[in-house]
């Protein structure tokens, strides 16, 4: 009966994973990154026994199994980033939230105590990471833009050594064109609400990380062509790693 319960224990969980993607591993000091795919924007990174969440979204059922964070950080104020609903079902007693202040303003009062608000430009060292925010924003700049320069947050991590790049909702701004020494690069890439592929191989192609991961790329007309970003990619550089994922699994 114990043997048949435990089988009964794997099979239900190997349905219960079965679409959600692969992980990844980079070899970083005091140990890999473990790089888990979840939905749209949303991934998680595990290192030296610390979790970061990045945008949590897809609900309850895409964190099942996962372990709970240490770090959340949110780029921006948009649902397919801070989601509330997804947000309840993940935090624990000792997560820190690393947000732009747009977030924290809209963040539940029961986790005020628990945030760290980062502007444009500055650097913390949480819980042995490195984290800086970078700007993420649409062209051209106009009153009425969906991502205004200053209120959201990309992210640039340094973790054991590795450089690991977020870029949130962006377009090809020069802040994200001019950074260097990027090991890993998750690149957004939908319309109209960021940019195209052909705006996002452009800036990959001037800042040239070691890999990048088409990420966030569902928009107004579908899926954006990510295996043509890549060919465009690697056309013109094939040392770049173009990593495609399946980032709209159905838990």
């Amino acid at each position: 009966m114990k043997y048949i319960r435990i089988f009964l224990l794997i099979f239900l969980t190997n349905i219960l994973f079965a679409q959600r993607p692969a992980t990844d591993q980079i070899e970083a000091a005091d140990g890999p990154i473990t790089i888990q795919p979840v939905f749209h924007g949303a991934l998680v990174l595990t290192w030296n026994n610390k979790t970061i969440y990045i945008d949590p979204y897809g609900g309850t059922k895409a964190y099942v199994g996962l372990a709970a964070p240490d770090l959340v950080l949110i780029t921006d104020i948009h649902q397919d980033h801070l989601n509330t609903e997804t947000l309840k079902s993940i935090v624990t007693t000792n997560v820190t939230f690393i947000v732009p202040k747009a977030v924290a303003d809209k963040l539940p009062p029961d986790i005020k105590s628990k945030i760290i608000v980062l502007d444009n430009g500055v650097t913390k060292l949480e819980k042995g990471i490195s984290i800086s925010s970078v700007p993420m924003y649409n062209l051209p700049e106009t009153s009425d833009s969906r991502h205004p320069r200053g209120r959201g947050n990309g992210y640039v991590l340094d973790i054991g050594g590795k450089m690991i790049y977020i870029s949130g909702d962006t377009e090809d701004i020069p802040e994200m064109r001019t950074l260097k020494n990027i090991d890993v690069a998750f690149v957004c890439m939908n319309l109209p609400y960021t940019m195209d592929i052909d705006q996002a191989a452009s800036a990959v192609l001037d800042f040239k990380p070691k890999i990048v991961y088409p990420y966030h790329y569902r928009g107004h007309d579908g899926l954006s062509d990510i295996e043509k970003f890549r060919k465009i990619v690697n056309t013109a550089n094939e040392n770049i790693e173009v990593r495609l994922r399946n980032w709209y699994t159905e838990y």
